[in-house]
């Protein structure tokens, strides 16, 4: 679907939607709420120890923004951190040309951003790569993938950080994580950024959407940038 506004989506976003190329969906298991939809409000989320360290870890890359791009250098990054996933979560193979690649990452969307993380380092090699929705009062985090090899430690905690104080300087309130489910390694790390917000049910067209903030953290914290610990990579 390509004539949703950004206006439109805003609002499906607050009742739980999601977008991946040109699919919208969210979760429609009747008996089952382990998928919960969660959002960082910019204004109040404060990054942990391990969460400013990766931040830090990756102050010295170039950050890009603009609109998403199919090269070889995605395609060979994409490649890389899958065949990754496969050899240490188990995840199945999944071979990606620039046809698909442009439909699921590059769709032409009037919300849809890339952002590209390169070293100075390496030659500007491309180190890590995020897919993200701007709406009027928010940003969602679609995807981030990232070179085993070559990428600083924890970039994709670094992204969320980093989208967290985009939003905050530049006045969006939110930035929405997808779903949090507790019993998978894959999406349950989200539970680690707070305070963060949980939606209540699956809200349908018309009907308010109420979110449950969770209580501050109780570990400390300070201004995002600071040293810390190391944390699980996203």
């Amino acid at each position: 679907m390509v004539d949703v506004t950004p206006e439109q989506f805003a609002a499906q976003l607050t009742r739980g939607w999601r977008r991946f190329g040109p699919v919208y969906f969210r979760p429609a298991c009747r008996a089952c709420t382990s998928c919960e939809s969660i959002r960082l409000a910019s204004a109040t989320f404060a990054p942990s120890r391990s969460q400013r360290r990766a931040r830090r870890n990756a102050a010295h890359l170039i950050r890009e923004v603009g609109v998403p791009i199919v090269d070889d250098e995605r395609l060979a990054l994409y490649g890389r951190w899958h065949a990754h996933r496969e050899s240490h979560r188990g995840w199945d193979e999944s071979p990606i040309d620039a046809e698909r690649y442009r439909l699921e990452f590059a769709f032409e969307h009037p919300c849809v951003r890339e952002v590209a993380f390169r070293d100075p380092e390496l030659n500007d090699r491309l180190v890590g790569l995020g897919i993200v929705d701007e709406v009027p009062d928010a940003l969602s985090a679609v995807y981030f993938f990232w070179d085993p090899d070559y990428a600083p430690a924890s970039l994709g905690v670094a992204h969320i950080v980093w989208l967290a104080e985009d939003a905050r300087v530049r006045g969006l309130g939110y930035v929405y994580l997808g779903y949090k489910v507790d019993g998978c390694p894959s999406l349950a790390y989200k539970g680690r950024y707070e305070p963060h917000e949980l939606l209540e049910g699956r809200p349908g067209s018309g009907v308010p959407a109420s979110w449950r903030p969770t209580a501050e953290p109780t570990s400390p914290s300070g201004p995002i940038g600071d040293s810390a610990s190391s944390e699980a990579e996203s």
